[in-house]
């Protein structure tokens, strides 16, 4: 009833005049309309709060937003007297964008991470990476739905799907999957239901669904962005990150998110690490650039390969050298290494966070929220299971000789041995491969059946950044290119990004029906 009671409100919005209009606008461009007093900030959120009603609870019925801020009229109003007044922030100043449904904001919007077990997670406090973006004027406009638990509860779990949201369709295709656990974020920013988005990931939870939703997206390296008030899986991997039409975007957005933070002790040396990331964007980045080429990435799909290859034609014609990689022998260690980490961390990860909830939450614990699973199970457990979360309570605290093993052994073949490697020996300044195959059709019954390929996971589990661009389409999906680095090298992945957007192929939008 709630949610059908906000498509009623959404529903009696005013159109916006030509102008106005947000279809496909980059954050400098509705900058530049709010500059030239072509519109107010106020006239930007009733058009995407339209845009929401007509696409995402009608129309082609993404279901990528699962709640309005009520607040965000109001936000915007406020900012519209900033800008009267010559005090806007900045880029971001009166633009309105939407966060994913497991970080925090002091609005009056639960944080559920899709889970019904915290539909009473009202917690009055911004995540600082929120806090961040509000300073610099954003308007938070809504949550997006996400994969339960940001897709770590069940083993044959389907993305996209949250027992509070329900199924994000992909904006290019309903049959198809959004990718997750970013689910809503990717098909949200897709379907330009809001300027940007930000979401998560611990291992392709941005990369994965910004790349089959035609987006740019941003995984941080780990350290880079504030995870305080963000519901955890695990604080080896997750980071927060960000989805956007273009690099330029991207690079607005984590010019802003980046920074330490004294409660996140991972965050230490980011101040010494951020930057002004649109400073070093250019068309030349990647002029007499030696770019390494996982071979051993590209996936058994042959039409992902086929626009693979025409990227690699656009890099060198960017002004690119190409070396190839053909091999990387540790890929399997890694993946299990990094089962036996999240299992463990998020046992204690999450029991603390759950700890620091409002009273009204009652499920406390890791065993809690399974419990209430298990009591639920009727529209908790509908599609598929909690084997991760049985097999993260069976197991001991982080100083089990098993977790610190599997934590020095998967961060060192992926890290060290792995991507510093790859690049040292082939002299290289950054990677490539395919992010994932097409969207696959989505499957209830059966759960996920992704097509392969991708070097993600390396990058997720040594902790360094990975950027998704879009490199094309495979009949109507879009396919993304990875550009992966060591760590802190998100400056040159971005420069590289946008020198790779220049030539490549244009983004084309969704086909939404208006």
């Amino acid at each position: 009833m709630k949610r059908m009671a906000v498509v009623l409100v959404l529903a009696a919005q005013p159109a916006l005049a030509a102008p106005d209009r947000v279809t496909e606008q980059s954050i400098p461009a509705l900058g530049a309309m709010l500059d030239d007093g072509k519109t107010i900030s106020v006239k930007l959120v009733d058009a995407y709060l339209a845009r929401i009603a007509a696409v995402d609870k009608a129309g082609a019925a993404l279901n990528s937003v699962v709640a309005i801020n009520p607040q965000a009229r109001a936000d915007a109003r406020q900012r519209d007297d900033e800008r009267r007044a010559g005090t806007a922030a900045g880029p971001l100043h009166g633009i309105p964008i939407l966060i994913k449904d497991n970080i925090e904001t002091r609005d009056p919007m639960p944080t559920t991470a899709g889970s019904q077990a915290l539909q009473a997670n009202v917690t009055g406090r911004d995540a600082p990476l929120v806090a961040r973006l509000r300073a610099a004027g954003a308007i938070i406009l809504g949550k997006t739905n996400l994969s339960e638990w940001a897709n770590f509860r069940g083993r044959r779990s389907t993305s996209g799907w949250s027992a509070i949201g329900g199924l994000t369709r992909n904006a290019y295709a309903g049959d198809r999957n959004p990718c997750g656990s970013s689910a809503g974020s990717g098909a949200a920013v897709a379907a330009s239901l809001a300027a940007a988005a930000i979401g998560t990931e611990t291992d392709g939870s941005v990369t994965c669904p910004a790349a089959v939703n035609g987006l740019v997206g941003l995984k941080p390296t780990v350290g880079l962005v504030s995870r305080t008030h963000v519901v955890p899986i695990s604080h080896s991997q997750d980071t927060a990150g960000l989805m956007a039409r273009d690099i330029r975007d991207a690079a607005l957005l984590l010019t802003v998110m980046a920074g330490s933070d004294p409660a996140d002790p991972a965050t230490a040396a980011a101040d010494s690490h951020r930057s002004d990331y649109t400073a070093t964007l250019s068309r030349d980045a990647l002029q007499g650039r030696r770019i390494g080429v996982l071979r051993f990435a590209i996936g058994p799909d042959p039409k992902t390969a086929r626009v693979f290859e025409a990227a690699l034609r656009d890099l060198q014609r960017a002004g690119a050298e190409l070396v190839d990689i053909t091999d990387f022998a540790g890929r399997q260690q890694i993946r299990d290494a990094e089962q036996i980490v999240l299992s463990f961390e998020l046992k204690a990860d999450l029991n603390a966070y759950l700890a620091s909830t409002p009273a009204a939450v009652t499920t406390r614990t890791l065993a809690d929220i399974i419990a209430f699973n298990q009591r639920h199970a009727a529209t908790e457990l509908r599609w598929f299971g909690q084997e991760h979360f049985e097999e993260a309570q069976a197991r001991g605290d982080l100083t089990d000789p098993v977790y610190l093993n599997a934590r020095e052994t998967g961060q060192r073949l992926a890290g060290r041995e792995g991507i510093d490697r790859m690049l040292a020996e082939a002299n290289v300044e950054a990677l490539v491969a395919p992010t994932t195959g097409p969207a696959w059709t989505t499957d209830l019954v059966n759960g996920d059946h992704f097509s392969g390929g991708g070097a993600g996971g390396i990058a997720a589990v040594a902790g360094y950044p990975h950027l998704t661009v879009p490199m094309g389409q495979v009949e109507g999906l879009p396919v993304g290119l990875s550009i992966i680095g060591p760590a802190w090298s998100e400056a040159r992945l971005l420069a590289f990004g946008y020198a790779y957007e220049g030539v490549a192929p244009p983004r084309v939008p969704p086909r939404l029906g208006n």
